[in-house]
């Protein structure tokens, strides 16, 4: 934890088309970190009595592309500011005619089809030490129970559980990608997930995925190759349901999850 700067206890990141989070009083704060520059400055307040850093993944102008996002940057930079669990909302393609635009994930597992993103901290560069760490279950289930309930109180159709599959982007999947992700019984589609739930738990943080359903996904039944319109429009009409929602799980959030979904923070100086 670095010294003489701004403290927060809960992390938020925001996906596309959540580029803020608070509408009173706040902190900002410009990081450099070990590992680069973090997407954005960092904004902290207060939700509920909870101190709550929040950070837009791709900018709040959205300038960074999915695969140039440095993820490593932007959870270190949260590990400094005091943060030990974190929120990941995004906004994710349906492959299930199950899963209808408008709904909400909470995934619990994931699979990664990117290439080339900087997804691990042990590296030689940085002069630590290998760690060989077990992501049978990636995230974090007393976080995902909080984000359940909290989704359901709110009235939002909302699934416990699914597998997000992360693409490289920026482009969105052809029809055959889709068919085949689909074909493999995974639910939503990606371009930001992994590695940013993985780099938490290597930092030792608890993390959740909470993901709003923008479209179908390409070539799924009869509906049409999604577009960055189609995106844009519901996660605009759905953006204050998940402001919202962020707002009501916040302050359920136990101060200290009571399970080892997430690796040790010493592992990491």
């Amino acid at each position: 934890m670095a010294q003489n700067l701004p403290q927060a206890e809960i992390g938020i990141f925001g996906g596309s088309g959540f580029y803020s989070l608070f509408d009173g009083d706040y902190e900002e704060v410009l990081l450099d970190t070990r590992f680069g520059r973090p997407s954005d400055v960092y904004t902290i307040g207060t939700i509920a009595g909870r101190r709550v850093c929040f950070l837009p993944r791709h900018g709040r102008d959205h300038s960074i592309a999915p695969a140039e996002v440095n993820y490593r940057a932007n959870l270190y930079g949260m590990r400094e500011l005091g943060v030990s669990q974190v929120l990941g909302t995004c906004s994710v393609g349906s492959l299930s005619l199950d899963v209808h635009p408008g709904d909400v994930v909470v995934c619990d597992q994931f699979v990664d089809r990117t290439n080339g993103r900087r997804d691990t901290f042990f590296t030689h560069d940085q002069t630590l030490a290998v760690q060989h760490l077990s992501s049978a279950d990636p995230y974090c289930p007393t976080m995902r129970k909080v984000a359940v309930e909290c989704a359901r109180r709110q009235g939002l159709q909302v699934h416990d559980g699914g597998t997000v599959v992360t693409i490289q982007g920026p482009r969105f999947s052809t029809k055959a990608e889709s068919e085949w992700f689909s074909k493999m019984g995974w639910t939503v589609v990606s371009m930001t997930a992994y590695p940013e739930g993985w780099l938490a738990r290597e930092l030792g943080m608890h993390y959740a995925n909470v993901s709003l359903v923008t479209d179908y996904d390409a070539g799924l039944g009869e509906f049409s190759a999604v577009t960055w319109e189609d995106v844009q429009r519901v996660f605009a009409e759905n953006i204050e349901h998940v402001k919202a929602l962020v707002a009501a799980i916040v302050p359920e959030l136990p101060e200290a999850p009571a399970c080892d979904c997430a690796a040790s923070r010493d592992l990491i100086p």
